[in-house]
C-alpha cells in the first residue's frame, strides 16, 4: 500500500485513498491527474481486495482509455510482486503474475461501455444483438431515403440540420415521442416526424447510431429494474475523467450506474470545460456537491508542466470568469520567462515574427515537435502554412485538415483547375456533380465516351454535343455547367483572380450549398471565404497571367503537405483540439476581439465564460514559453478587418510581461521591430 503512495503529492494521495462515497477531484493543467486515477485504481483492488472487473473507469478518448489500462496493468504487476516477493523465484508464479496485467478493471469510453451493455441487453429494447452501428454517413442515407418518402423537400430541410437536431435532443434524452410533444415550430414539427420514421427505420435494419448507445442504455435502466440492479452491483466503484465534458446523458448514465452504492469519483477542472456547442454541460461538475451532498471535494493545485509566470498569467485571465470553482495553481519550477505579447502590422507579420522566433527556439536547441501554434478557427491557418511552405519549415495540422486539402477549397481549386486547363479530366470528373446536379457516374461516364468522338477541347464539347441514350434534362444541366466554365474562361483576360472567383461561386450558388444549417456548414463556408485572402496577393495583373502561377503554387503546397508523423515538425491546431497536450512553446496567434474571443460569443456572457475558458487551455499547453500575438489590420473571410487586441491581453499584469510591436513604414521601408 505505501508503495501506490509513494511518489505522489499530499493531495494526490488524499485522491488515492478516498474511496468510499462520492469524491470530486479538481485537477488542474498538469497536476497529474491520470496518475491519481491510475493510482487510485490501484488502491481500491489492494485495499479493499476488489475483483478489478468490480471497478468502472470512464474516458473520453480510446487513447487515454488505453493508456490508462496500461498504467493500471503496470501498477497492478508491481503490487503482485510487492505482496509476494517470492514470486520472483518462483517462474510459475512468476508468469502468472506478469499475466494478471490483464484482469484490469472494466476501462473505455461512454460509447465502447454501453456498446458492451448493449450486446448482452440488446433483446430487451428490441434489438438482435449483432446490431450495427450506423456512421454519419449511414444516417445521412438514411433520412434523405425518409425524407424522399414523406415528400420533404432536402433544399427547405436539410438532411444534415435534421439530424443534428435528432443528435441533440438524443443528448437531452427526448426520444422521438417526448420530441415530438415538444417539438416548437414548423422545422421542429417537420424534424419530428423524420426522427420517429428514422428511429423505426433503425429497428427495421437491426442497427443504432452514436447517440443511441448512450441514450437506449439508459432507456434500457429505467424500463428494467433487474438489469439496472446487476449493473449497480456489477460496478461497485465508478470513476469518470473529464467531468466537465460530459452531456446530460453521460451524467444520467454515470448517477444511474453509481446510485446504490454511491462510490463514485470523478475528476475534471471547470476551468477547461471547453465543448459546449458539442453539448457538454458545466455544470455538472460546477453542482456536483449539490447533486452528492456527501461528496467529499479534492483539490490538485500543484502543476508538474509550467513556469509559474504561465500559471499566474493564465489565472488573470481565468480569474474574471464568475461561474467556476476557485483554486491556484503553483509549481515548483522557477519562475520562467515572461508572456511575450507582440503586435504585428497585419497576418503576413504575424506569420514572419513566428518563423524568426522558431529560428531563435531551434538555435537554443528547442525541437519543433515542442513548438505549437494555435488559433481559434482553421481559417486562420493559412498564412501560417504559406510562410512555413516559403521557408520549408515542417509543420503538421492536428485535429484539422490543411487548408488547401479541404474538401471545400478542393472543390474551388478544381473550378479554377479546369478554367485555366479545359482538358483537366481529374478536376473536371470531381466537380461535375458539385453542386448537386444530379450527374453520376454512369452519367459522366456515358458523357465521356460520347465526346471522345469530337475534336474540341472537353468543355467545349460539353457544351455543345447533343449525347445519345442521356435524357434531356441532364444534357441540359451538362451544358449549363460548361457554360459556367466557359464564361469563367471569357472573363480571365480582363478580371483579376478575387473577381473571377466570386463569379464562379455566385455561378455555381456554392454558399447555398455548403451552407447546410450546421456549425460545420458555416465553418466550411468560412474557409472559402479565407481563399479571397489567399488569392489577393496575385490581383496585381489580370487572371490569365496569375491564374496559372497561382495554382502551380498551390500544387507545390500540396505536394509539401505529406510530412512524416515522426518528423520534427511544428504542430497547428485549434485551441480546442490543443486540450490534453503540452509543449516547451506555445503561438496563440488572432488574440483579436472578434476572433478570440470569437464574435459569436461577445454578446453572450456563458459564451463568453468560454472563451476565457479556451484561452486559458491554450495558455496552460505551455511548460516554458509563451506567445500572444495579435494584428492590427487581418485579411480573413476574404475582407479586410482592424479589431481591437483581444481583452484577455489586457487582464495580464504588465509585470508578467514582455510587449514588442512590428512598425509598418507605409512609405515602403523595412519593417522594424521595437520595444
Amino acid at each position: 500500500m505505501e508503495n501506490i503512495l509513494e511518489n505522489l503529492n499530499e493531495r494526490q494521495q488524499k485522491a488515492v485513498v478516498a474511496i468510499d462515497g462520492p469524491v470530486l477531484i479538481i485537477a488542474g493543467p498538469g497536476s497529474g491527474k491520470t496518475k491519481v486515477l491510475t493510482h487510485r485504481i490501484a488502491y481500491i483492488i489492494d485495499n479493499k481486495k476488489i475483483n478489478p472487473t468490480n471497478i468502472l473507469a470512464v474516458t473520453f478518448t480510446n487513447k487515454a482509455a488505453q493508456e490508462m489500462k496500461s498504467r493500471v496493468g503496470t501498477l497492478l504487476e508491481k503490487i503482485a510482486y510487492t505482496n509476494n516477493p517470492e514470486s520472483l523465484k518462483n517462474p510459475e508464479d512468476k508468469f502468472k503474475i506478469q499475466n494478471s496485467k490483464f484482469k484490469i478493471p472494466v476501462i473505455g469510453t461512454f460509447h465502447s461501455i454501453c456498446v458492451r451493455i448493449l450486446r448482452q441487453e440488446a433483446e430487451l429494447i428490441g434489438y438482435k444483438k449483432e446490431f450495427t452501428i450506423y456512421d454519419d454517413s449511414d444516417q445521412q442515407t438514411v433520412v434523405k431515403k425518409i425524407m424522399k418518402d414523406l415528400k420533404i423537400s432536402p433544399e427547405q430541410f436539410n438532411p444534415r440540420a435534421v439530424l443534428s437536431h435528432i443528435s441533440n435532443a438524443k443528448n437531452e434524452l427526448k426520444d422521438a415521442e417526448k420530441f415530438s410533444n415538444i417539438a416548437d415550430g414548423y422545422f421542429e414539427e417537420q424534424v419530428s416526424v423524420v426522427y420517429n420514421a428514422y428511429q423505426k427505420k433503425l429497428k427495421e435494419h437491426n442497427a443504432l447510431d452514436f447517440d443511441d448507445l448512450i441514450m437506449q442504455v439508459i432507456l434500457l435502466f429505467l424500463n428494467n429494474a433487474d438489469i439496472l440492479r446487476k449493473y449497480q452491483n456489477k460496478f461497485q466503484y465508478v470513476m469518470v475523467d473529464e467531468y466537465q465534458d460530459t452531456n446530460y446523458a453521460q451524467y444520467k448514465l454515470v448517477d444511474l450506474l453509481s446510485n446504490a452504492h454511491r462510490n463514485l469519483c470523478v475528476v475534471g477542472d471547470d476551468w477547461q470545460s471547453i465543448y459546449k456547442w458539442r453539448g457538454a454541460d458545466i455544470r455538472n461538475i460546477l453542482d456536483f456537491e449539490k447533486n452528492y451532498s456527501e461528496a467529499k471535494v479534492i483539490l490538485l493545485e500543484q502543476n508538474y508542466r509550467s513556469t509559474q509566470t504561465i500559471l499566474d498569467a493564465s489565472y488573470q485571465i481565468i480569474s474574471r470568469n464568475v461561474n467556476r470553482k476557485e483554486k491556484k495553481l503553483w509549481s515548483e519550477k522557477e519562475t520562467g520567462e515572461p508572456i511575450m505579447i507582440y503586435e504585428a502590422a497585419d497576418e503576413k507579420g504575424e506569420a514572419e515574427f513566428i518563423i524568426a522566433e522558431i529560428a531563435k527556439l531551434t538555435n537554443k536547441k528547442i525541437n519543433l515537435k515542442d513548438i505549437a501554434i494555435l488559433y481559434r478557427t482553421n481559417a486562420q491557418s493559412r498564412s501560417i502554412e504559406e510562410i512555413f511552405l516559403k521557408y520549408a519549415l515542417p509543420y503538421k495540422i492536428v485535429g484539422g485538415i490543411k487548408f488547401y486539402l479541404r474538401k471545400e477549397i478542393k472543390d474551388i481549386i478544381a473550378y479554377l483547375r479546369l478554367i485555366q486547363n479545359p482538358n483537366d479530366l481529374v478536376s473536371l470528373e470531381r466537380i461535375i456533380n458539385i453542386p448537386k446536379r444530379d450527374l453520376g457516374q454512369v452519367t459522366f461516364k456515358k458523357v465521356m465516351t460520347e465526346i471522345e468522338k469530337d475534336n474540341k477541347n472537353i468543355i467545349e464539347a460539353l457544351f455543345s454535343h447533343n449525347c445519345e441514350n442521356i435524357p434531356e434534362s441532364k444534357i441540359k444541366k451538362i451544358k449549363n455547367f460548361a457554360e459556367i466554365i466557359l464564361k469563367c474562361q471569357d472573363k480571365i483576360e480582363s478580371v483579376k483572380i478575387s473577381e473571377l472567383l466570386s463569379y464562379l461561386l455566385k455561378s455555381i450558388n456554392y454558399e447555398k450549398h455548403i451552407k447546410d444549417g450546421t456549425d460545420e456548414g458555416e465553418k466550411r463556408w468560412e474557409n472559402v471565404k479565407e481563399l479571397f485572402s489567399a488569392v489577393e496577393k496575385y490581383d496585381n495583373l489580370p487572371a490569365k497571367e496569375n491564374l496559372k502561377i497561382f495554382l502551380e503554387e498551390i500544387a507545390l503546397a500540396t505536394d509539401l503537405d505529406k510530412i512524416d508523423d515522426t518528423q520534427d515538425a511544428v504542430t497547428l491546431m485549434t485551441l480546442h483540439s490543443a486540450k490534453g497536450l503540452e509543449f516547451d512553446t506555445v503561438f496563440i496567434i488572432g488574440m483579436e476581439e472578434g476572433l478570440l474571443p470569437h464574435s459569436r460569443s461577445i454578446q453572450e456572457p456563458s459564451e463568453m465564460e468560454e472563451e476565457r475558458r479556451l484561452c486559458y487551455v491554450g495558455i496552460t499547453r505551455a511548460k516554458r514559453k509563451v506567445y500572444l500575438i495579435y494584428a492590427r489590420i487581418r485579411k480573413i473571410y476574404g475582407s479586410t478587418q482592424a479589431n481591437m487586441p483581444s481583452r484577455f491581453i489586457s487582464d495580464i499584469p504588465e509585470k508578467l510581461a514582455e510587449f514588442k510591436r512590428e512598425e509598418y513604414n507605409y512609405l515602403g521601408e523595412d519593417v522594424i521591430e521595437v520595444d
